[in-house]
């Protein structure tokens, strides 16, 4: 695909910035210092986004924030948006991940199934190998004794038997020649099994890792919905790991995505490189380029196997015809020879089954097609999906200390206001922690307009310490009438509950003035 040429592309430099070869070498030093390379330069640009948010949040502490109403209001709408930006921003990464990092689980889990099934097929042309090698040693050797016993007086059938031996040594010859897959199997085990154990730590650590992204946005949503300073200091917290964790997954990202692409521009050249000595070369090439490197290198000695064989079958044949008669204690092994060749003839078949290119080459192909389709693609998902987790946490970041002086200058508003203001959020939670020890006395006016003034007389539990004359020139200034208020409201010329005290102070100061010139037009 395309992407692994662009990633083959990408420059590499080892510690020392001096351009390596970019052919997927990992036992080369050179070539890891500069995979090595990708993640430092991710490394940086999280130094560089460290510094730019601590100098943003240094400049916002230090700044001073108008306090009128229409900034406050501005600077709220302000933190809102970007709040719900990065929290869509968040759940973009999050999404991206989920689908990258099943991507890339599954291009791993099929290149996995793909080793396996090469390893079942190489295990079993090792043990077809080696059994029909027992066969022909060990077997055929002891009924070809026994019947040279039974037809010592006869010397053409003891040269047929010698023609059968000598068949069957060609077969093993033949045999031996074929490669022995062991180690590779041996090898092929090794890396499947560490693959998968890699693979799924992987998996889980990214999981891990959207969930720690889905529950910061959750911690940021509660902070902004209640308006705590306490979730708000917990969600820039986590949102610092939250963002140091997406750069580092970042790095390895990069690292891991870019060191494929190598792998997948030219696996072929990688594999007759790590196979050197191990295989042939010319086998090698067989199953590597299968259909276009000519015969395969085991059709002489399958040839000759199948020769050999049946030649042998045809001896077999003859002696059960022509020798059984005359000596009747040699058809029980001239028929076990005879079921013994046949095995092998089957073995044969399934030998030059399992040694075509076709076979294996399905199984190299859908390994490719996993790690270098699926898997880097995923990759590049994951890639995505960190750096928009990077944006998202930065948002936040850079929201939290706006929103704390949002809510510093609320909490500050909620002081100016009185603090024997019933509705104020303060005197509430004040006075649920410190409830009042005697009872509430009532709000309610006694008035009357039917009886005299002398007649109405305010409730014996009312306890006052204002004169009465305040009573009735209050009362003169609200309609005339006489009005007997519960003395808390009266006693301290109480403003309205939402009034604060500089208003308050102007509105003791029109009252006085009230007072004195009405004073003296009606007595008490």
């Amino acid at each position: 695909p395309w992407w692994v040429a662009w990633l083959h592309s990408v420059p590499h430099l080892d510690l020392r910035l001096q351009p390596v070869d970019s052919t997927f070498n990992p036992r080369d030093e050179s070539y890891r210092e500069s995979l090595l390379f990708l993640g430092l330069v991710a490394a940086i640009c999280l130094g560089l986004n460290l510094i730019v948010l601590a100098a943003y949040v240094v400049c916002m502490c230090c700044c001073r924030q108008d306090e009128a109403v229409q900034t406050k209001r501005r600077d709220s709408c302000c933190v809102t948006w970007t709040a719900v930006v990065a929290g869509l921003v968040c759940c973009a990464a999050v999404g991206v991940g989920f689908y990258g990092n099943s991507e890339t689980n599954d291009g791993v889990y099929q290149m996995i199934y793909s080793l396996d099934n090469a390893n079942h097929t190489f295990s079993g042309i090792d043990e077809l190998v080696s059994g029909t090698t027992q066969k022909m040693k060990v077997d055929l050797e002891q009924h070809l004794a026994r019947l040279s016993e039974i037809f010592a007086a006869r010397g053409d059938y003891i040269q047929t038997l010698k023609f059968v031996q000598q068949m069957a040594g060609n077969v093993i010859v033949q045999l031996s020649g074929l490669p022995v897959w062991r180690e590779v199997t041996a090898e092929l085990t090794e890396l499947a099994d560490q693959t998968s154990y890699v693979e799924y730590y992987r998996w889980l650590s990214y999981l891990l890792l959207f969930i720690l992204d889905l529950v910061i946005c959750l911690v940021a949503c509660l902070a902004l919905a209640r308006r705590s300073r306490c979730l708000l200091a917990s969600m820039l917290c986590c949102g610092a790991l939250g963002l140091f964790l997406s750069w580092t997954s970042l790095a390895a990202d990069s690292a891991a995505a870019v060191g494929t692409g190598d792998f997948c521009s030219a696996p072929d050249t990688f594999i007759l490189n790590i196979t050197e000595g191990q295989i042939r070369t010319d086998v090698t090439r067989y199953y590597l380029y299968c259909g276009q490197s000519g015969s395969s290198p085991f059709q002489q000695a399958l040839t000759v196997f199948q020769r050999s064989l049946t030649t042998m079958q045809l001896q077999v044949a003859g002696l059960l015809q022509f020798a059984v008669p005359l000596f009747p204690t040699a058809e029980k092994d001239l028929l076990r020879i005879q079921l013994l060749l046949n095995s092998s003839e089957s073995g044969l078949h399934q030998l030059t089954a399992m040694l075509d290119c076709r076979g294996w080459g399905g199984d190299y192909l859908d390994a490719l097609a996993g790690i270098c389709y699926d898997g880097i693609e995923g990759l590049l998902y994951l890639g995505l999906s960190s750096l928009l987790a990077a944006l998202a946490f930065s948002t936040m970041i850079c929201a939290g200390p706006r929103a704390w002086k949002h809510f510093t200058t609320r909490d500050r508003d909620y002081d100016d206001i009185d603090s024997d203001d019933p509705f104020n959020p303060q005197a509430r939670r004040m006075a649920a922690h410190n409830p009042p020890r005697g009872q509430l006395r009532s709000f309610c006016s006694y008035s009357s307009g039917l009886g005299s003034q002398t007649s109405l007389q305010p409730p014996a539990q009312t306890i006052s310490n204002a004169p009465v004359s305040e009573y009735m020139n209050q009362a003169m200034l609200f309609g005339g009438n006489p009005r007997y208020e519960n003395v808390p409201l009266i006693g301290r010329g109480s403003p309205p509950p939402t009034y604060s005290p500089s208003m308050r102070a102007t509105y003791l100061s029109v009252a006085d003035e009230h007072l004195r010139h009405y004073g003296n037009d009606f007595p008490a």
